[in-house]
């Protein structure tokens, strides 16, 4: 067996042990849980107008964007922010000093942010069918569509969770990048649907993958009948694998590059810079 194949092998086992820690603590678990059942908790408040155009609870219709949502940042924030961590703190640095070790790394780091953003859907997911009138658990298109819509959603996401870790230097300048993502929220039609929205809004909605995971979603667990409130009057199965294949294939060549050159730009002096950064953040 060669190193590569190693390497993979300690990834794979790397992102067992870190999928396995995140779901038996319950501080880091409640963590990731809180923004979606805070959200799925003001949608059932709060939702119990009809969608435009649809006799449908408003609040029902928006679990699956809340889901995508947060899958977006489960996936994409979640594996930004270990890599600045492990950067910061020299882990990054110690995985670079072994044959094959940033592959080991990076395998791991990304399985196991895979595995929790699946779980996390799973753990909303199960209390909203039972809060919600109308959400579909019982088709057996359901289950297939979640499962081609969440593998392709999440290797749209996690590349730029890979290149935004490797990009930005410290987590704190990661709160940025979150400001970001709710704006995507905004326009994304998590909430309400996209075609409320102004025309020129929509198309930003569109050029991202938040919105066609979102779509995607609610293809899966809405009735067929809800798809006349978005645009077009379908669920745009095609569209949605062309747009989050084309962000995936864009992701993984961009995070090849930015990976390999933050591999070679670690060291034991830029280690220590970050962390006098740090503790001058806390003095």
């Amino acid at each position: 067996m060669n190193g590569r194949a190693v390497a993979v092998r300690a990834g794979v086992r790397r992102g067992r042990i870190e999928f396995r820690h995140t779901m038996t603590n319950a501080g880091e678990l409640v963590g990731w849980l809180w923004l979606p059942v805070v959200a799925l908790i003001a949608m059932y408040a709060f939702g119990d107008g009809p969608v435009p155009g649809v006799d449908f609870p408003l609040g029902a219709h928006a679990v699956p964007g809340i889901l995508a949502m947060n899958a977006v940042f489960t996936g994409l924030m979640g594996l930004a922010m270990a890599l600045t961590m492990d950067r910061e703190d020299g882990t990054l640095l110690r995985a670079k000093a072994t044959p094959n070790g940033v592959l080991a790394y990076v395998v791991g780091k990304v399985l196991g942010k895979a595995a929790l953003t699946v779980a996390v859907v799973v753990l909303v997911l199960v209390p909203a069918m039972l809060l919600f009138d109308g959400l579909r658990p019982g088709r057996a298109s359901t289950w297939v569509n979640l499962v081609w819509v969440l593998v392709l959603g999440l290797l749209a996401v996690l590349p730029l969770g890979a290149i935004v870790g490797a990009l930005f230097g410290n987590t704190q300048s990661l709160g940025f990048v979150t400001l970001l993502i709710m704006g995507l929220v905004a326009v994304s039609g998590v909430f309400y649907p996209i075609t409320a929205l102004p025309g020129w809004v929509q198309w930003i909605g569109q050029a991202f993958p938040l919105y066609w995971l979102g779509l995607g979603l609610r293809s899966a667990l809405l009735p067929d009948a809800l798809a006349a409130a978005e645009i077009g009057g379908s669920w745009r199965h095609p569209e949605t694998v062309i747009a989050l294949g084309a962000w995936t294939a864009l992701g993984l060549t961009l995070a090849t590059v930015v990976l390999r050159r933050m591999a070679r730009r670690e060291s034991g002096s830029s280690v220590a810079a970050r962390r006098d950064q740090v503790a001058q953040r806390l003095d």
